[in-house]
């Protein structure tokens, strides 16, 4: 592929032919604001916070969706830039919440960073501001299309990587916002509450309903480890505070990037739950009680040797579980044929 040579900020830089600005950039280690960009989704230029200065142009292009040509000569931070990213912020701030100190996202959003960034402290243009009803009539994800800055994120990773479509753009002008079909709840809709959505969101418009209210962003320790739920493998990051675990957000590594699905990423209450089981139980004299690992494994190892020798390996059944690795199933299925001798092994998901 051809490269292309081009100069940023007084940087050379040679990108390959049909790469962005906004890539060349980053290749430079440039770091130019964005809200609707996302390298995984369709490049969409709407939200225009990375709009650049392009020597012999008269506007300012997006560098998200502008395409790179030879000798182009580009600044990221130039007066004319950043009057017009903070003239940005302004107009998005016109119609957002003043509910920082109250908000979920605080500490995590990226327009709440930007207005830092750029010493926007209120937006000048003054005008009528949304009045939406907050939609929790899910189990999972809280819709606030009052801070919703129409980044369109959320409709694209919804099309584009999930294949659900659940979500798209409803009505015009000031009224526009993400709605659902027929502007009714997720929950009737194609969603399979996966909650990608909320990993893109930049602002606090998407919440998970289960951790709201459990702590700020900078209260949580994240603790990296692989989903319970099956053989695939996904990452996610366990959000603790005070030794609970209190969410889930996706790695953003290993073979799932920052997708889950709805069990990795909300069904982690069972961690805490007051009837599940920390300990293995042994049944003696008809009752249950608590024991350690080792005198449980001895005990397990103990019968299935008297029920092989009384009755033969035929007599023991084994059913493999979807929610250990495939090495660890194939292990198993090694000790039901070459050790205990008998072809009677099953996966509860073979189904």
């Amino acid at each position: 592929m051809s490269e292309i040579a081009l100069t940023i900020n007084g940087r050379p830089v040679s990108v390959p032919k049909g790469s962005t600005i906004l890539e060349a950039a980053g290749k430079l280690g440039l770091a130019i604001p964005t809200f609707c960009h996302d390298p995984e989704l369709s490049r969409y230029g709407g939200c225009r916070i990375c709009v650049v200065e392009v020597a012999g142009w008269g506007s300012l292009p997006a560098s998200c969706v502008t395409e790179i040509r030879p000798g182009m000569e580009v600044f990221t931070d130039s007066p004319r830039v950043l009057e017009a990213r903070r003239t940005i912020l302004e107009l998005l701030l016109a119609n957002h919440p003043e509910d920082c100190m109250t908000c979920e996202k605080c500490g995590a959003c990226a327009l709440q960073d930007y207005a830092y960034r750029y010493g926007v402290r209120k937006g000048r243009f003054a005008g009528d501001a949304r009045s939406l009803p907050l939609d929790d009539s899910n189990p999972f994800i809280v819709r606030d299309m009052n801070k919703c800055i129409l980044c369109g994120k959320c409709v694209r990773v919804c099309a584009e990587v999930v294949g659900r479509s659940a979500v798209d753009f409803a009505f015009r002008g000031f009224q526009a916002r993400v709605a659902a079909p027929l502007d009714g709840g997720l929950q009737d809709s194609d969603c399979v509450f996966c909650g990608s959505c909320l990993e893109v969101c930049p602002v606090g418009a998407l919440g998970e309903k289960q951790m709201a209210g459990q702590g700020r962003r900078w209260d949580l320790t994240a603790v990296t480890t692989t989903c319970p739920y099956c053989g695939v493998g996904c990452q996610l990051n366990l959000q603790v505070k005070e030794g609970r675990v209190v969410g889930v957000t996706a790695a953003r590594s290993g073979i799932n990037g920052k997708h889950l699905c709805v069990k990795g990423r909300f069904g982690y209450r069972f961690i805490h739950h007051p009837e599940r089981l920390t300990s293995p139980l042994i049944r003696k004299e008809g009752q249950l009680r608590e024991a350690g690992w080792n005198e449980a494994l001895e005990e397990i190892a103990r019968r299935l040797k008297e029920t092989i020798s009384n009755h033969g390996g035929d007599s023991v059944g084994i059913l493999a579980s979807a929610r250990i690795t495939n090495e660890e199933n194939y292990l198993l299925n090694k000790l039901a044929r070459a050790v205990i001798g008998t072809n009677n092994i099953d996966h509860c998901a073979r189904l």
